[in-house]
């Protein structure tokens, strides 16, 4: 199954393990700063991550690409579960429990690296043409991968999650090249049924976009934007971040921890950090293009590069107030194993199409067609 063989440390991409692992260590050290019994558990889930990160790495994933059909429809059954025998946590129906050791899963988590793969899976098998792209009976196929688990986790409801597979499902799809005339018509259509989307939002939801639009933001936003703003240009010393320590800033390890960073840090500290993310995502993107023809590969590099970009910029906006508040994370900054573990695994997966990319089999690859 696997052989140890010198290739695979040149052609290992070291750049991502480089670019994340500043972001996790900073992301300790402020958690550790406002809550060390947190910061213990965010240990956990770091190694948790390494973990899977290093599994995926050598397990055999094209020889087992078979199964990708199974672990995305057996996914789909969770989140069907999830409406029958789903546990509720602060007011939504999201989690299931696991039996005797009284641990619950959040199926919508296990969802994205699902599609994202499944996605790959079918795109490599049924690579689209070159000039015009997929056209309206491919797309209709793919689409139906990305709206089933859409529809099921917006009932959760869980608004953020499932629009970040809808974004990221559709991203792939305008990457990889699908007719044009159909993004055309699909963007009138978003137009003309936008106030019927509106007014089937769940009340909570509608209040979220009502603050966004409000002369005023919400309370937690001018929190945020006041730890931002008295950040500075270097930011403060801990015993003078008063906004993050005295509680003013709500949720500061988590949702807003972006602004918690801009007080210790300040403005410098902000770019360096956004310079990380955009470098990650931008390296992503060239991968997409060095890998053009190993649609398997290309589809990860850019589920990579809009989850950075999606999560990232909406987590940015919306501490600032240009963006409604979602409750989505900072890429493996925020405090959370479902989120961090999510983006590893998808990590380790990259790195095993690189890694094992000159690997020989004795059939060849259904993608390399």
């Amino acid at each position: 199954m696997f052989q140890v063989d010198r290739r695979m440390f040149s052609h290992f991409d070291y750049i991502v393990p480089l670019l994340i692992l500043p972001i996790i260590m900073i992301s300790f050290y402020l958690v550790h700063e406002l809550y060390p019994v947190l910061a213990n558990k965010q240990l956990i889930y770091f190694i948790a991550g390494v973990l899977v990160f290093l599994f995926f790495i050598f397990i055999p994933i094209r020889k087992l690409s078979w199964l990708i059909p199974f672990f995305y429809w057996a996914n789909i059954i969770l989140l069907f579960s999830v409406k029958i025998f789903g546990v509720t946590k602060l007011g939504a129906q999201r989690w299931l429990e696991i039996p005797l050791v009284h641990l619950s899963i959040q199926p919508s988590e296990i969802m994205k690296p699902a599609m994202i793969l499944m996605l790959a899976y079918w795109i490599s098998n049924n690579p689209p043409n070159s000039e015009q792209g997929y056209g309206m009976k491919a797309f209709l196929k793919l689409s139906l991968f990305i709206m089933i688990p859409f529809v099921l986790i917006l009932k959760q409801p869980d608004l953020g999650t499932a629009l970040i597979l809808f974004f990221i499902g559709y991203g792939i799809l305008f990457i990889i090249g699908v007719n044009y005339k159909i993004w055309m018509s699909i963007g009138l259509l978003v137009t003309l049924i936008a106030p019927l989307i509106y007014t089937n939002l769940h009340d909570y939801q509608k209040k979220r976009v009502n603050d966004f639009l409000a002369e005023k933001p919400s309370y937690h936003v001018r929190q945020s934007i006041i730890a931002i703003g008295s950040g500075g240009l270097k930011g403060k010393k801990r015993e003078e971040a008063t906004q993050t320590h005295m509680k003013f800033l709500p949720i500061a390890t988590s949702d807003f921890i972006f602004a918690f960073y801009m007080e210790r840090f300040g403005f410098v500290g902000g770019f360096v950090l956004i310079m990380i993310y955009g470098l990650l995502i931008l390296h992503f993107l060239m991968i997409t293009l060095y890998m053009k023809g190993d649609y398997f590969t290309q589809v990860l590099a850019v589920s990579l590069a809009l989850m950075f970009f999606l999560y990232t910029g909406v987590n940015i906006a919306m501490t600032i107030g240009y963006a409604p508040v979602v409750g989505l994370p900072l890429p493996l900054f925020s405090y959370g194993g479902s989120s961090f573990l999510t983006f590893m695994i998808l990590m380790g997966i990259f790195e095993n199409q690189m890694t094992f990319r000159f690997h020989k089999f004795k059939e060849p690859l259904s993608y390399q067609r």
